[in-house]
């Protein structure tokens, strides 16, 4: 059985993509040491930083006005500085609109069945943050979900599923239950919690640690 590396995560979180990140560079670190890729499974959970916005989302520039204020400048820059120490070049003059991020969860879930999940991380987080692309809008989720290697019907169908988005909803209100509050939060074989977008160092000494206490 692999062991498992549960991240909760929004596609709209700057440092869920930085931590995206540096969880790649911590499975390079195990490989380094002789843990295979494949001895280990990376499962996104759903999170939302703004459940409370429409599903058309709302103008970027209100969002950032009333959430950061005059802050804003100094937090955005502070993140840039994070994201190019790990290669992102985060574009958040390309931002035009913020979502509401169920849809994205949605066709993430649907990635993990397909065995294409990282993939469909990777295509939201490129797509919002180095291309400005609206996640909100049908046909560019679409097209980013056939980037990540989903069909495109596959992908109406999830985003259509009312049931699905509600299975979403629940999974979000069971994260908070569990007591996250901020995210990336990595969950180490279900039992060993980090939160925040750590240091690889920082998330190897967790996986160790947690490695350890897993039953032989």
């Amino acid at each position: 059985m692999a062991f498992r590396i549960d991240v909760v995560s929004d596609v709209v979180c700057p440092w869920c993509f930085i931590g995206k990140r540096r969880l790649e560079q911590t499975l390079q670190l195990l490989a380094a040491d002789g843990i295979e890729p494949q001895a280990i499974e990376v499962v996104w959970r759903p999170f939302q930083l703004n459940p409370q916005l429409p599903r058309e989302g709302i103008p970027r520039a209100q969002y950032v006005a009333s959430k950061f204020g005059a802050r804003a400048g100094e937090i955005y820059s502070r993140v840039a500085a994070a994201g190019r120490s790990v290669g992102i070049a985060f574009a958040f003059d390309r931002i035009v609109r913020q979502p509401n991020t169920i849809a994205g969860h949605l066709l993430i879930a649907l990635a993990r069945e397909q065995g294409v999940q990282d993939q469909m991380v990777e295509s939201l987080f490129r797509g919002y943050f180095l291309e400005g692309e609206d996640l909100t809008a049908e046909p560019t989720l679409l097209r980013l979900a056939q980037r990540a290697g989903i069909d495109a019907e596959h992908a109406r169908a999830r985003l259509e599923d009312e049931t699905q988005r509600q299975a979403v909803v629940a999974q979000d209100e069971e994260a908070r239950e569990m007591g996250v509050a901020g995210v990336p939060f990595f969950i180490f074989a279900g039992q060993l919690a980090v939160s925040g977008a750590q240091e690889p160092q920082v998330l190897l000494r967790a996986f160790k640690q947690a490695a350890a206490e897993v039953p032989a």
